[in-house]
Parts: structure tokens; C-alpha cells; sequence
């Protein structure tokens, strides 16, 4: 015998198939939801953990800028110590140069000249002196060439005075105060002079 289903087959499978749709809409929608949950969470996690990194690295360069302060005020230290020592040397190395030159003055001034002012600007020496005559002024002109710790010898100005009812030559005279090569070579090789 046939049976007939004389039931509404088309509205129960309507029925089943919307419970389905709900049923799976349901879990698609808790799925997504749990999966935007462990995105976020795990994307809150890196920007906590970069931020800790971002502090880290923070405290670390605050600590190397300190470092570069005192590093550069070292340096100046540095700087302003090897300064000092430049010319505490220099002073070291030209402090006899005035004794030679009054010892150089006194073997190379001819009879008949007198000294009123000796200048000295670094290396280069200024006179201002009396002379008997213009031939005493080229005989000091020439020891001056000659010597070994003067040279370049140039007569500034010469003029004509009177002194003591006589007549004088007043001059200026400029030279250069040099070391000898002897003297260089002890000074190099830690000899005294």
C-alpha cells in the first residue's frame, strides 16, 4: 500500500533549514567574534611588549646621552690640558731665549753705540739706540748678521740728533731672535745649553 504524506514536507524542510541558518549564523558570529578577541588580544600583547621596548630603549639612551655629556666634557678637559701643556713647552723651550739675547747684545754692540729700548714681539726684536756714527750702525748691522742666534737685520729709521753739545745718530733697528741649529739639535736630543 502507498503512502501519502499529506504533511507540509516543504514548510518543515524550510523550518530545518532556517534552525540550521540560525544555528550556524550563531557559531559563525561566537567564531568571529572570539577570533577578533584573540586578534586584538594578541595585537594588544606586541604594542605592550613594544612599548616595554620603547621604555627599555629610552632609559638606555638617556644613559648614553649622560655618558656623551661627560664624554665631551672629558675631551674639553682633554683639549683645554693638552693646550696648557702646548705652552708651558713653548714658554720651557724659548725661556733662555732672552738670555741669549742679552748675551748675543753685549758680544756684538761696537764702541760707540748705546741702547735706549729693546722690544720684543715673538721672535722679532725692536731697538731704539744712540750711535756715534752711521759706520757704528752698519758694524752692529753686520755682527748682527753674523751672529748665530740674530739675523735679518733691517734698519728701521736713522736721524740726526745733538746730545751733549755733540752730534748723534739716533736709530731704530728691527731683527730676528732665531735659534741655532746646534741649539735645535740639543733641544730635540734633551741636551742642556
Amino acid at each position: 500500500m502507498m503512502r501519502i504524506n499529506l504533511l507540509p514536507h516543504r514548510a518543515e524542510r524550510k523550518r530545518v533549514r532556517q534552525m540550521q541558518f540560525a544555528a550556524l549564523s550563531v557559531i559563525s558570529l561566537v567564531l568571529g567574534a572570539v577570533l577578533v578577541g584573540i586578534v586584538h588580544v594578541t595585537l594588544t600583547t606586541q604594542i605592550a611588549y613594544q612599548d616595554r621596548r620603547n621604555e627599555y630603549l629610552k632609559k638606555e639612551i638617556a644613559i648614553l646621552d649622560k655618558q656623551n655629556d661627560e664624554i665631551k666634557k672629558l675631551r674639553e678637559q682633554n683639549h683645554s690640558l693638552l693646550a696648557r701643556k702646548e705652552t708651558v713647552e713653548k714658554l720651557q723651550s724659548n725661556r733662555s731665549d732672552a738670555v741669549h739675547l742679552m748675551d748675543q747684545m753685549l758680544r756684538i754692540l761696537p764702541d760707540g753705540v748705546h741702547l735706549k729700548t729693546i722690544r720684543q714681539t715673538g721672535s722679532r726684536i725692536n731697538i731704539v739706540g744712540y750711535a756715534q756714527s752711521n759706520a757704528r750702525i752698519s758694524t752692529l748691522m753686520r755682527a748682527i748678521e753674523d751672529s748665530p742666534w740674530l739675523d735679518s737685520p733691517a734698519l728701521v729709521e736713522i736721524h740726526a740728533s745733538s746730545a751733549n753739545g755733540g752730534r748723534i745718530s739716533e736709530f731704530t733697528l728691527a731683527f730676528n731672535l732665531t735659534k741655532p741649529l746646534v741649539a735645535i739639535q740639543a733641544a730635540t736630543t734633551g741636551i742642556k745649553n
